[in-house]
């Protein structure tokens, strides 16, 4: 079994996420003594350990959530009356801080066009992972797409079975036409990914709409299409364009209004 602290360096090499758990204050009697370690995979296995039984089942079950949802917790268990719903009977009291280790965001560009390669190029310069997808294999390469991370050769609706999606991958199609978008998106619509934006015109997007809904995709599900994707700056260039997608990208995360600081609403 690798140490932990080698299971943590070579966790940002494979760009995956984890958790570690670290006994952080003791009293009386506990299973393991402070800065005992513990991480948490997605999967839900583990390396080193907290304590075993139930106090670990529960530090795993949140360790899981905070994978979710990116934030720290600090918990605290009593470990003295399991009837009152303790973890155990050590008889002491132990507090375990558990810390996401999350790999930069992941943003899919999908259509490595004009738009696709701007999007691309400042997507990397805002730090995050940046994968390139297109059906089109000359727009898919590192000489097309030099910011580019990762790229997948692939028809939009192989993607999913190609990269793991999650709710912290960002996907953002900024394909050819209308026609590439109704044959992928309801692939990407069966992913949890946290964000899907479509670039193009209302009226684009209304005819996305129009054909996946005679396909049987409701509107409940394409709810969840942020189209046309972007903050309205008046953008008109390839850059201006990315500019306007990343804003959007950007408030969203970080629970921003889009308002005029100097007026703000």
């Amino acid at each position: 079994m690798p140490s932990i602290f080698r299971a943590v360096a070579e966790l940002e090499s494979a760009h995956q996420p984890a958790a570690l758990c670290t006994v952080v204050k003791t009293s009386g009697s506990t299973p393991r003594h402070t800065t005992s370690k513990m991480l948490v995979y997605p999967d839900g296995h583990i390396i080193g350990t907290v304590g075993g039984g139930e106090l670990e089942n529960r530090v795993v079950k949140e360790s899981l959530a905070s994978l979710l949802d990116g934030k720290p917790r600090l918990l605290a268990y009593s470990m003295t009356d399991p009837a009152r719903g303790d973890p155990g009977l050590c008889g002491g009291q132990v507090e375990v801080f558990v810390e996401p280790i999350l790999p930069a965001p992941v943003l899919v560009v999908v259509g490595g066009g004009h738009v696709g390669k701007a999007l691309a190029h400042l997507a990397k310069w805002l730090g995050f992972h940046v994968v390139v997808s297109d059906d089109r294999e000359q727009f898919c390469t590192p000489e097309a797409n030099p910011d580019a991370d990762e790229f997948y050769p692939v028809p939009l609706a192989e993607l999913p079975l190609r990269l793991s999606i999650n709710p912290q991958t960002i996907l953002i199609l900024t394909t050819r036409g209308s026609n590439v978008d109704v044959a992928g998106l309801p692939a990407l619509l069966e992913t949890p990914a946290g964000y899907i934006g479509v670039i193009g015109s209302r009226k684009r997007w209304n005819t996305t709409v129009k054909e996946l809904n005679e396909q049987g995709i409701p509107d409940e599900k394409l709810a969840r299409v942020h189209s046309p994707v972007g903050l309205g700056i008046g953008a008109e260039t390839p850059a201006e364009i990315a500019v306007s997608i990343m804003a959007e990208v950007l408030m969203l995360r970080a629970g921003g209004s889009g308002q005029p600081l100097q007026n703000p609403k």
